[in-house]
């Protein structure tokens, strides 16, 4: 018979070109052409509806082997320390890593809540991550669980090499990718497989070594006991791992309760040489204005912690060291407060404040002269032939921050600051010792969470700043800002007070000046002085006209110098240009 009725020619048969024959007696073999019809109805869209399940469970397996690790994790960092956690240590790899301008732009864009979407991204990304290894791992089992190794391995090497890294801040990040490998391994080894085994001739292994017809196992659905299994599975690793992560959340709280605790507990002596009553004055009475004294909760907070680090005061010791010191000390808190205390009102700025930013505070400070203490080290500046012209300030998770030996010795109130506006300071500004220099950006004076302070060179030692492209030298330039009337507001024809804040400090803020659109400048009212080292208040009550108008302010300090109209970002040391606000007049 022909090839087309869909006879196999059996062994002994008969060949003539085109045509198979077979001995008399010998009944022909049809082909079960169902065969080959089922095998085409597994493929398409039912062989993507047998696939789902099988893939759906490979994603939970991994989103379940990522969740082991963290809280395997977090149980192990409460020995070591809360920084090695590895959602803390891979952040803190990619703040090390962002380019300045990349990461001056999540500062403006997100504000304070950057470490927060920071986090929340690593998460995500870990999620995708955790989603496509569970996937692969159904049918490639050892390859899966040997990336989540993978994974870890990475996180243990980012954690011990950040710069305040050690060898201990591997473990946790080891031991949850031990523990995230072995939960995929086991939830891809209870029987579920995306793909069958490779057919044999004629056939397809089924499940046990059972024999399945050909094109049955292309693709196959999960039963009721695979599913069972998988629950259970599933089900047990779930509450282990929340055990964990409960375990070691409540061992690092621990942790975090005994520093509150020592905070608590802490009376902080009288300053010998209090700050004295604000001058009558210094303060304008009007409605939208910037407070002189910033409370403590609305102080802007920009630095790399991801957690903020709590220090227990009785663990906590300031060690000073380096070139030029003739006599090295080691501190304890309690050693610290011994020392004479002052009190001042300094103003801050971060260098990442932009133009009219909200990047700046005023606060009353209570701490150890600077200048004192480097004195009993046996430092001198660099003027009376101290070798050391910069000090490097080293917190407790590893930033350092450098400042110009001469000027934190030249005579202006540079603390050690343990309190802030009549408390200890808050743990998110730095408890329980930060360095405040007035006239310096943030970035190279105020260290919060001091644990080091250490004497070198420019020329020897790149601060953590100055390694990512900003200015190893940075005096704060002079700015104001508008703060009332805000950009965009609609506001009544006659009068209006506009008013803000201006500073310059150690330098002090001398006039203040206004425009509207292009018109001339007039003087704003000026509040009384406190000190260089303080912000001053402005007020100019403007006849207002309808229509769409810009006022625009500039200040000039004491020693003549006027802000520059000249627009100019704050890397590599600082913004300048001139703050304006848009406002519509009816």
């Amino acid at each position: 018979m022909g090839r087309r009725h869909g006879i196999h020619p059996e062994e002994g048969d008969l060949h003539i070109p085109g045509v198979w024959t077979h001995p008399p007696g010998v009944r022909p073999r049809m082909r079960d052409v169902s065969d080959e019809r089922t095998a085409k109805r597994t493929t398409g869209p039912a062989r993507l509806r047998e696939f789902f399940p099988v893939a759906a469970a490979g994603a939970v397996a991994g989103l379940l082997a990522a969740f082991t690790s963290l809280t395997v994790a977090e149980l192990t960092a409460a020995g070591v320390r809360e920084e090695a956690r590895p959602v803390n240590a891979v952040g803190g790899a990619v703040i090390d890593r962002t380019p300045a301008p990349v990461k001056d732009w999540a500062i403006a864009t997100f504000g304070t809540h950057d470490k927060l979407v920071l986090q929340l991204g690593i998460l995500a990304l870990l999620g995708l991550f955790a989603i496509v290894v569970g996937v692969s791992a159904m049918r490639f089992r050892r390859a899966g669980a040997l990336a989540v190794l993978g994974f870890g391995l990475f996180g243990a090497l980012v954690a011990a090499g950040r710069p305040e890294g050690a060898g201990a801040d591997a473990v946790p990040s080891l031991t949850g990718a031990v523990a995230g490998a072995a939960v995929l391994y086991v939830l891809a080894g209870t029987g579920l497989r995306m793909f069958p085994d490779r057919p044999g001739p004629g056939e397809r292994a089924g499940r046990r070594g059972r024999a399945e017809p050909p094109g049955s196992g292309a693709a196959r659905t999960l039963g009721g006991m695979e599913r069972r299994r998988f629950v259970v599975a599933a089900t047990t690793v779930t509450a282990a791992s929340a055990g964990a992560g409960l375990l070691g959340h409540r061992l690092n709280a621990a942790g975090r309760a005994r520093a509150a605790a020592s905070r608590a507990a802490l009376g902080l002596p009288a300053p010998s040489s209090p700050a004295g009553a604000i001058p009558a004055g210094a303060g304008l009475d009007v409605p939208g204005l910037e407070p002189l004294i910033t409370p403590n909760r609305d102080f802007y907070r920009i630095d790399t912690a991801l957690s903020v680090p709590r220090v227990d005061v009785d663990d906590w010791r300031l060690t000073v060291r380096g070139l030029g010191v003739t006599r090295p000390l080691e501190l304890s808190f309690a050693e610290l407060l011994e020392r004479e205390l002052i009190e001042r009102r300094i103003t801050l700025t971060c260098v990442s404040n932009p133009v009219g930013g909200r990047y700046t505070g005023n606060a009353h400070w209570i701490g150890v002269r600077l200048a004192d203490l480097l004195a009993e080290a046996g430092v001198r500046p660099p003027s009376r032939g101290g070798p050391a012209d910069q000090l490097i300030a080293r917190s407790v998770e590893g930033m350092t921050l450098g400042s110009p030996v001469e000027t934190v010795l030249d005579g202006r109130d540079a603390l050690l600051a343990v309190g802030m506006n009549g408390e200890p300071l808050p743990f998110a500004h730095g408890f329980p010792v930060r360095m405040v220099v007035p006239g310096l950006y943030g970035y190279v004076s105020a260290c919060k969470w001091l644990t080091e302070l250490e004497l070198t060179t420019f020329d020897g030692y790149d601060a953590y700043w100055v390694e990512r492209g900003w200015a190893a030298r940075a005096p704060i330039k002079t700015q104001s800002r508008i703060d009332t009337p805000r950009g965009l507001a609609e506001l009544s024809a006659g009068p209006v007070a506009v008013a803000g804040v201006a500073w310059a400090q150690h330098t002090g803020i001398d006039r203040v000046e206004v425009r509207v659109d292009d018109g001339p400048w007039t003087p704003a009212e000026l509040a009384e002085e406190d000190s260089v080292d303080v912000w001053r208040q402005w007020v100019w009550t403007w006849d207002a006209t309808p229509g769409r108008h810009t006022l625009q302010v500039r200040a000039t300090d004491r020693s003549g110098e006027t802000q520059t109209a000249d627009r100019v970002g704050t890397v590599p040391d600082g913004a300048t240009g001139r703050h304006a606000v848009v406002v519509t007049v009816s």
